[in-house]
């Protein structure tokens, strides 16, 4: 059977809306990853999702919904929530709340909380208004690779991840924001940053008029903050700016095939290089796509230059600091 990935032209969207009320999964953009998308409110394609994904069946999905009115059927809002929402929705932030008990709970894992967020994605945006023309209440979409794989930032991530297991496939082109969105926990009497993202903790901070906390060991689970995640099949290690050139001699005197991503060493110091950008927003966006490329160099380990220490940069190192951990 082969892959279908088509234009996300208004046919194939309304195609893409059809079979999710059908019960069946679809693959379409959001401004930070590709999601593996399904009717969150019908359990077998929830379940669907978690078989192609590979998902442990605890860990939670994040449903995506249009706005706030429609996020309103899932959990209890507040007033925390509304003004987080008229701030950053539609855009790259995902509330954590307490679930309603009438509302379905297969999106939820073993939490009683449930994940919400409101893309920004045109293509998506267009998707959600034409499922709900058609009954649905939200779509549950992880991101579209195999669980604890590189995420996907354009289509043909996907279908290099998932294969013959894809659905339809609706091609937005690549991602803008190119991280996962920033999971602000607000079930607890605190806000508290389960995962950095698209939204910095400043902003959310300013937005609330209120510190928000870090994850603590109370929180409840969320996508993507497994210590190891993200990760490459070739082994890869973070390495401070100082040391980049001099590890790299060392590999390649040892034998070993290196690609290397880095902002000051040359990447004719490696077998493959690449330049690592020094801007934090277009390095984010060209993350997961440049991992790609350093993981099918066919070299024997990735060295990356670790990221500076500063607030713009927290989700690259979120994430480069969990790839890494997969390969120890």
């Amino acid at each position: 059977m082969s892959v279908v990935v088509r234009p996300a032209d208004p046919g194939a969207i309304e195609e893409a809306a059809l079979r999710l009320a059908r019960g069946e999964l679809v693959v379409f953009p959001t401004e930070t990853v590709y999601g593996l998308g399904a009717d969150a409110g019908n359990a077998d394609a929830v379940a669907a999702v978690y078989r192609i994904k590979q998902r442990p069946p605890g860990h939670p999905l994040i449903v995506h919904v249009l706005d706030d009115a429609a996020a309103r059927y899932w959990a209890d809002w507040s007033r925390r929530a509304q003004r987080l929402a008229e701030a950053f929705w539609p855009g790259p932030l995902t509330l954590v709340l307490k679930r309603r008990p009438e509302a379905p709970a297969w999106a939820c894992g073993v939490e009683t909380t449930i994940g919400l967020r409101a893309p920004a994605h045109p293509v998506a945006r267009a998707l959600l208004r034409a499922f709900a023309e058609l009954g649905g209440r939200g779509i549950a979409a992880p991101s579209a690779n195999r669980f604890g794989r590189i995420s996907p930032t354009r289509a043909q991530h996907v279908v290099d991840d998932l294969g013959d297991d894809a659905p339809l496939i609706l091609d937005g082109g690549p991602c803008e924001v190119g991280v996962e969105s920033s999971i602000l926990d607000l079930s607890r009497t605190r806000p508290v940053l389960l995962r950095p993202g698209g939204v910095t903790l400043a902003q959310l901070a300013a937005a609330l008029g209120e510190e928000v906390l870090d994850r603590d060991v109370h929180a409840p689970r969320a996508p993507g903050t497994l210590d190891a995640h993200y990760a490459p099949a070739t082994p890869l290690e973070l390495v401070d700016t100082a040391e980049v050139a001099a590890h790299v001699a060392r590999l390649r005197e040892a034998g070993l095939r290196v690609a290397l991503w880095s902002r000051t060493v040359p990447p004719a110091n490696a077998d493959v290089g690449l330049p690592m950008s020094g801007n934090a927003r277009l390095t984010a966006r060209e993350l997961y796509d440049t991992l790609r490329r350093l993981d099918r160099a066919g070299c024997d380990r990735i060295v990356v230059e670790r990221v500076p220490r500063t607030p713009e940069w927290w989700a690259v190192r979120d994430r480069l600091r969990r790839a890494a951990a997969a390969s120890s």
